[in-house]
């Protein structure tokens, strides 16, 4: 890029005029150009030509030979396997970056909230609320595992999960965590500060992934907050379900497709799970058919874990702060490593 000649940044999001002027106003010699597209198709040959940094939601990426000048590739999740289905994402010269870090509050919010609604077996309750039924022996039915003391184990430790052992961690819980790389307890990526665990202080112990079965067995309750790979993909199976302590509460607020959702189901039915808070699924929206739908123990919501009115601009800041690390040279927050996935 020439010390004179903009940035050209290409944004196929909407963004607020006070967004655009954000940018604008803390990001030095740029020219953005805001248009929205569902189909690369439907943008101009010229504004794609011109483009070297698109901010998109990753499921209308150009081809190469319509984006050559393309160099780095924003997108406004931590998931990044929609992104990933076009080749330019991983085309050599070009970086892909993820908004790991930006949910993360809302995210261990109703992580949190998850798991009190399963210590407090709330979906028993909401079932005889339904059935207009005073419960008998309420107190021994409805006796809470309290998150106090209560061991949590947490299958994935990037910037989500580690905000949810932050937050359960002031409980008093116990947190035992799963990552790929156990070597590397501390986070570099993107945080809000106050957020998160970047030192690696909130966790008992640290597991390999190759290790879950041995760190399941000790879990009252379990999180998942992993990527979507091909490694992961229904990472949780009978076998890792068997694995799990008997009784123990299920969360999901990661990727439908890292669960068997047939395993779940028999888990659930049989027991061997004490209940589950589902936000995401293999198939969206969920099929009526689903038996998920009409088990007792089951608490579902829409994908709605990490929706926030104040996401977009929090996007747009983490954006800021990688357009201003680009033109200075240094390495960008949430690069992606495309031949993981993430």
């Amino acid at each position: 890029m020439s010390e004179n000649k903009p940035l050209e940044v290409l944004s196929t999001i909407d963004l607020s005029e006070a967004q655009q002027e954000y940018i604008k106003n803390q990001v030095n010699n740029i020219h953005l150009t805001v248009v929205s597209a569902k189909d690369a198709a439907n943008l101009p040959k010229e504004v794609w030509e011109k483009a070297e940094v698109l901010l998109t939601s990753g499921r209308n990426l150009p081809t190469r030979e319509q984006a050559p000048a393309l160099k780095w590739i924003q997108v406004p999740f931590a998931g990044v396997e929609h992104a990933l289905e076009y080749p330019i994402s991983s085309a050599p010269g070009v970086l892909l970056t993820s908004a790991s870090g930006v949910r993360v509050s809302q995210l261990g919010e109703y992580a949190l909230m998850a798991l009190l609604a399963l210590s407090h077996k709330l979906p028993k309750t909401i079932q005889a609320q339904r059935e207009k039924k005073w419960l008998p022996n309420s107190s021994d039915v409805l006796m809470p595992q309290e998150i106090r003391e209560s061991t949590v184990g947490i299958v994935g430790y990037g910037s989500i999960g580690r905000e949810v052992a932050r937050l359960l961690y002031s409980f008093g819980a116990t947190v035992l965590a799963a990552k790929r790389n156990v070597m590397q307890p501390e986070d570099s990526s993107y945080n809000a500060q106050g957020l998160g665990d970047p030192k690696g202080n909130y966790f008992r112990r640290l597991y390999p992934i190759e290790g879950l079965p041995g760190m399941l067995k000790e879990c009252d309750f379990v999180v998942l907050t992993l990527p979507l790979t091909k490694e992961t993909y229904h990472l949780f199976d009978d076998k890792m379900f068997e694995a799990m302590k008997p009784g123990a509460g299920f969360v999901n607020i990661a990727r439908g497709g890292l669960v068997d959702e047939a395993a779940l189901v028999s888990a659930l039915k049989s027991g061997r799970i004490g209940g589950a808070v589902l936000d995401v699924f293999e198939q969206e929206p969920l099929p009526p058919e689903s038996p998920l739908w009409s088990l007792p123990n089951v608490i579902i919501t829409p994908h709605i874990s990490g929706i926030s009115p104040k996401l977009m601009d929090a996007v747009v800041e983490l954006f800021v702060q990688n357009l201003q690390r680009y033109q200075a040279g240094e390495p960008l927050y949430n690069i992606v490593d495309t031949s993981k996935g993430y």
